[in-house]
């Protein structure tokens, strides 16, 4: 798909935002590219904020207060609420066999309502999902 037809809203998923946030990730230039060639802005779903907290602070320590500082300028948006748990909750019903959890379930959401494009290299959850139309996992590879 040509950086053209991509959506002017990125949805964040964790796994993305991870290899976003780490330089020395395999996949950091990959996220990277993807998010450049997209454009902003870029969502973070309220429902992986827990998650994306307790992973940096984990496993980035030191990238934690960027992360927070990009949330506070707006570089990253915090979006979704409550008017996407009707969604979340048919999702995680639907796809109770994966299992979609809450977090994936609410970037799904999210990103559904902002355009479909969502950063992460989690595909066994959201391609299955994609392939019903209604999200893009990036990055795009060649061939996939």
């Amino acid at each position: 798909m040509a950086a053209s037809e991509l959506a002017a809203v990125i949805t964040l998923d964790t796994s993305g935002l991870l290899a976003l946030l780490n330089r020395r990730d395999p996949a950091h230039d990959r996220t990277r590219t993807a998010l450049i060639a997209a454009g902003a802005p870029y969502l973070v779903p309220s429902g992986i904020l827990g998650e994306i907290a307790y992973l940096i602070e984990q496993r980035l320590p030191m990238a934690l207060d960027p992360f927070l500082a990009d949330l506070e300028d707006g570089s990253f948006i915090i979006d979704c609420g409550m008017d996407d748990l009707p969604r979340i909750r048919r999702l995680v019903d639907r796809y109770r066999d994966l299992p979609l959890g809450f977090a994936d379930a609410s970037v799904i959401a999210c990103a559904e309502r902002s355009g479909g494009a969502v950063l992460t290299l989690d595909l066994r959850d959201f391609g299955v999902v994609a392939r019903e139309g209604t999200i893009q996992p990036l990055p795009w590879l060649p061939g996939r």
